[in-house]
């Protein structure tokens, strides 16, 4: 007699996740699921993983052993594979924050004029002004102080390298590969993710370690007295 192998359930956690004060976080929202029973799958995405309350502060983290633990308290015959990242993220606002135009025209001019000055101090230092009139000289045979047929195509090659190296025109992208803010600006948020989680998994492990912490009691007197 064969016996009836047990459903698994194959679980991918979500990086972030965000909610609103009060709301709870259910195995569906946490995480992507896939199971060979269409309705264990369904049952699972409902289950209740965590309720926010106002002392959990704007940040929460769930662990995936807490994960497994409320699917076999649910599912007892459940076998779980889980795959990814071991924490899920969780950030409670009542509302995204809009961005700030104001602050964001002031940014705005602020590197404008910073890379402008940037790019001229630069070539002070490597005295381009110089190298130019000597080019000049070199090519035509005379010398000029004002060389506008090498200076001009090359102040427009800085612009057309900045666009091109930026990948961005405006709104228009040129193909689908990043470009290096948009790298670096994911890099930074992924530091900053597995930063927060590693935070709050300290702050989780300190908290249940003073928990844990019982009393030992009074110290037993000595009965057996001195000689």
């Amino acid at each position: 007699m064969t016996t009836k192998a047990p459903p698994i359930l194959y679980l991918r956690l979500r990086r972030r996740i965000g909610i609103k004060p009060g709301d709870v976080v259910t195995l569906g929202m946490a995480a992507r699921l896939f199971a060979a029973d269409p309705k264990l799958e369904q049952r699972l995405q409902s289950l209740v993983l965590h309720r926010h309350s106002e002392k959990d502060g704007n940040r929460v983290v769930i662990d995936l052993l807490q994960i497994v633990k409320a699917i076999q308290d649910e599912e007892p015959l459940t076998e779980v594979e889980p795959f990814g990242d071991p924490q899920v993220l969780v950030t409670v606002a009542d509302k995204v924050p809009k961005p700030n135009r104001f602050l964001l025209v002031v940014a705005w001019l602020l590197l404008f004029f910073g890379s402008g000055l940037a790019i001229m101090n630069f070539h002070t230092d490597v005295s381009m002004k110089e190298v130019h009139e000597r080019i000049t000289e070199l090519v035509t045979g005379t010398k000029t102080e004002h060389p506008l047929w090498l200076q001009i195509p090359y102040s427009l090659g800085i612009g057309i390298g900045m666009v091109l190296f930026f990948n961005h025109l405006f709104r228009k992208r040129f193909n689908e590969e990043p470009n290096p803010l948009e790298v670096e600006l994911y890099l930074y948020e992924e530091n900053v993710n597995s930063y927060v989680i590693a935070d709050e998994m300290r702050r989780k492990n300190e908290h249940g370690a003073v928990q844990s912490i019982e009393p030992t009691g009074e110290i037993e007197e000595d009965k057996g007295g001195s000689g």
